[in-house]
């Protein structure tokens, strides 16, 4: 049988030339480092048939469900799955089996951390965990088994043949399978969005999905289970004190008070690694670095009553939720600042949403989880999500959605005590902002007496390529003005 491959937008599938046989299988072995997986195809197809293939003939992507392997009396090997476009490897952090346990579909297998996010991988199908093999700690390579499940061999062939590579509907441009669309056709969701809903029996039928195209996001399954009175809407209290550390040794750069006298190699890890590649990125980036005074005597005023009329014990009011709300508004004059820079291309992109990262140091490393859709939110608004953001960090939970998409990043250098920083930009944006502490300090006026304000050192730095001084001292200006007199951010309250 004659096969040939078509090129359709950068990606390919195979094309039969001769008659549709009755039942096709196909190898595709990605790299010697990677195991064989093996894919089936419908019985039914037409000349033109496209695979719509859970990995893609190039290499490039995998299924966050696992593409797991036909069964050997009875064992199935559960490979680590592609848990975002780029990733090489992960970071086993923890598992949520030991072999002899009963898996359930759906079910949450290990816990793992690559350079941009905490994820859990959880199983195709029910059956046994007969071994695990790999221990917490461990870097596993995408494809690499990560454990083997005794399975029933008639659930796999169901199961094989409700996810064969293709349907005579399907298309291979559709979004990556980790999305499935529920039995009755529903929204696309996730598999831990579906073991939410299984774990509290919610019909996602009923569920309205929030995210792209439709999809059902946790956040809604929550929402309805509130809603129906299936949960109680109480919002969660972080303590840092009550985090569990992660399973299995773990060193970090911080870690070496005992042995200071003696040399010690350290593993980089996950966020650590990532902060690696952004700053190898960074250097290569011309910096020109913009430094401003701002009086923040009404910002301390405006936090100090936020805080006297709050009411919600869960809630408690910072300077910085007000000082991203007035950079949105700055952003607005200035969009220059609020882009990112395609080098390839020579292409710089106006984003239209206002996605401020904010730089947070957690036990695991920094990471940057960014507030969406600031230029939208109202000030109450960003304070939650940033609590929200906070809290997941420290927990080292955080999923990709939340640290990927940012236009400008601020550096809260303040917080931890420092009054100025010189800080590096996140590629492929154009500018970061690092805040100093705020601080009483002793100014005069024209008459030589002296009074107190309260003032905070402010470092931009800047994509040379794209922003020229003018253009961020503008910016700043502007941004100085709503700081500094923060009642004028009423003139933009929606």
């Amino acid at each position: 049988m004659l096969l040939s491959r078509r090129i359709i937008r950068g990606r390919s599938f195979l094309r039969y030339l001769t008659a549709a046989p009755t039942v096709v299988t196909t190898d595709i072995i990605k790299s010697s480092s990677i195991n064989r997986f093996s894919t089936s195809v419908k019985s039914k197809f037409d000349f033109s048939y496209k695979l719509n293939s859970l990995y893609n003939v190039n290499g490039r992507y995998f299924s966050t469900s696992a593409v797991d392997s036909q069964p050997i009396d009875g064992i199935v090997d559960i490979p680590l799955a592609q848990t975002g476009e780029g990733i090489a490897e992960c970071e086993l952090l923890k598992w949520f089996v030991i072999e002899g346990d009963e898996v359930e579909e759906y079910q949450p297998l290990c816990e793992v951390q690559s350079d941009k996010a905490t994820i859990e991988i959880t199983s195709r199908y029910k059956g046994t965990v007969a071994k695990v093999l790999h221990t917490p700690g461990d870097i596993i390579k995408v494809g690499e088994t990560l454990l083997q499940l005794t399975v029933d061999d008639t659930s796999v062939s169901s199961d094989a043949s409700e996810t064969s590579l293709g349907s005579e509907t399907s298309d291979f441009d559709d979004e990556k399978s980790e999305f499935k669309k529920t039995k009755k056709g529903g929204g696309l969701s996730t598999p831990a969005v579906r073991n939410l809903a299984k774990q509290h029996n919610i019909d996602l039928d009923d569920v309205i999905g929030t995210g792209k195209d439709g999809r059902i996001l946790k956040e809604d399954v929550l929402k309805y289970a509130v809603e129906k009175g299936i949960i109680e809407d109480k919002p969660a209290i972080f303590n840092p004190g009550s985090i569990e550390p992660l399973e299995g040794p773990e060193e970090t750069l911080h870690e070496i008070a005992d042995s200071i006298y003696h040399d010690k190699t350290l593993t980089l890890r996950a966020y650590q690694r990532a902060m690696v590649k952004s700053m190898t990125a960074a250097a290569s980036v011309p910096h020109f670095h913009y430094v401003e005074e701002l009086n923040c005597d009404g910002l301390v005023q405006l936090k100090a009553a936020f805080q006297k009329a709050n009411t919600d014990p869960d809630l408690k009011f910072t300077f910085l939720p007000i000082l991203i709300k007035s950079l949105s508004l700055a952003l607005i004059t200035h969009p220059l600042v609020n882009s990112t820079f395609n080098l390839e291309n020579y292409e710089v992109t106006l984003k239209g949403h206002h996605n401020v990262g904010i730089a947070m140091a957690t036990p695991s490393g920094l990471v940057v989880p960014n507030i969406k859709n600031v230029q939208s939110l109202s000030i109450l608004e960003i304070t939650k999500e940033l609590s929200r953001l906070q809290k997941l960090a420290m927990a080292n939970k955080l999923p990709p959605a939340d640290i990927s998409g940012g236009t400008i990043t601020l550096s809260n250098i303040g917080s931890i005590g420092g009054k100025y920083g010189s800080p590096l930009i996140n590629v492929p944006e154009v500018a970061i902002i690092a805040l100093g502490r705020i601080q009483k300090v002793a100014q005069f006026k024209d008459d030589g007496t002296a009074y107190p304000v309260s003032i905070m050192t402010v470092n931009i730095a800047a994509d040379h390529r794209i922003l020229d001084g003018a253009n961020v001292a503008l910016f700043c200006k502007d941004w100085k003005l709503y700081i500094e007199k923060p009642e004028l951010l009423l003139l933009h309250m929606r």
